[in-house]
């Protein structure tokens, strides 16, 4: 139980294999990360049902589909540096029915995750509620730690937001603020030395789907919040946009830079398969694919990015 608990202590304050942060600011080569996103206990019944108010009164399909994505990560070779998953750890709202129970099962699926991979939390509009407010921001940080901050892995200098805030603070205007202000601060760190070989975005909610100059609507951020975003991450050399939210693989990359939409470890609302996205990175490279459960458990990695890892 110990062990169990520090993989949470190390994965709420950030560290890699007992590292310190300058340690992690050095490049020492190729290495692989898992992004899963929306494992949302309960939505799946909810979904069946036409009830997705409603807070999923049943959730061990999604139990089990976590614990599969878990067990697969673990016989991973090499292993990856970390899991983050994206956002919608759970389907029921703060304060509602059936929300405690789901974040306590979905914390016991979680804990049989190796403990030489930390696992990194992003919140999701289901974890803070789609207006956020002081209250489940607090509850939210209480439970899986802090809503936005930035960590260094390998040389590569990853920054977790909570898009929530950018897509209605109406209820909290304070905490998007203080999220602004940093993330400029955080931004500017990337062009001083030393400069980090790739920086990455963590976010739920994607900027866009297909294009930059897409529609708003429920599964992207407002056009002009997007394309505000978007001239910032590409003024510091943003890489990649990392989401999840729309349970569909999607995305694009324009002018060198990549966003990256990821399908669902839970529900699925498109064609795609319950699944999870490995990330290779190399000098020169972020490269990734979506990998089925399935797939992951029975062949492991792509062979074109255990390539990139090998050499």
């Amino acid at each position: 139980m110990a062990e169990r608990e520090d993989l949470f202590l190390r994965a709420k304050h950030r560290t890699f294999s007992g590292l310190s942060e300058d340690a992690e600011r050095e490049w020492t080569g190729p290495f692989c990360f898992i992004l899963a996103a929306d494992p949302q206990l309960g939505l799946m019944k909810a979904w069946r049902d036409g009830d997705c108010e409603g807070g999923g009164d049943e959730w061990a399909e999604e139990m089990e589909l976590t614990k599969r994505a878990v067990e697969a990560v673990n016989r991973l070779r090499p292993r990856p540096r970390f899991m983050l998953l994206c956002g919608d750890l759970v389907h029921a709202m703060p304060d509602t029915p059936f929300r405690e129970g789901q974040e306590r099962d979905l914390k016991a699926a979680l804990k049989g995750t190796d403990p030489s991979i930390p696992l990194v939390f992003v919140s999701g509009n289901h974890d803070l509620g789609n207006t956020p407010t002081p209250r489940t921001l607090e509850q939210y940080c209480s439970a899986w730690g802090n809503d936005y901050f930035s960590f260094w892995v390998g040389g590569v200098f990853c920054l977790v937001l909570n898009s929530q805030l950018f897509y209605d603070a109406s209820a909290c205007p304070q905490p998007k603020e203080a999220q602004d202000a940093w993330l400029e601060e955080q931004l500017s760190r990337a062009s001083t030395e030393p400069r980090p070989k790739h920086v990455l975005v963590f976010q739920h909610i994607p900027l866009y789907l297909k294009s930059p100059d897409e529609d708003d609507n429920y599964f992207n951020l407002q056009r002009e919040v997007r394309q505000s975003l978007l001239e910032r991450f590409k003024k510091a050399g943003v890489k990649a946009v990392f989401s999840g939210h729309y349970h569909r693989n999607a995305g694009g990359c324009h002018d060198g830079l990549d966003m990256v939409v990821s399908s669902a470890i839970g529900c699925q609302l498109g064609e795609d398969t319950h699944g999870v996205r490995v990330v290779a990175v190399t000098a020169g490279a972020v490269v990734h694919r979506y990998h089925s459960l399935e797939q992951l458990s029975a062949g492991g990695v792509d062979r074109d990015l255990r390539k990139l890892l090998d050499a």
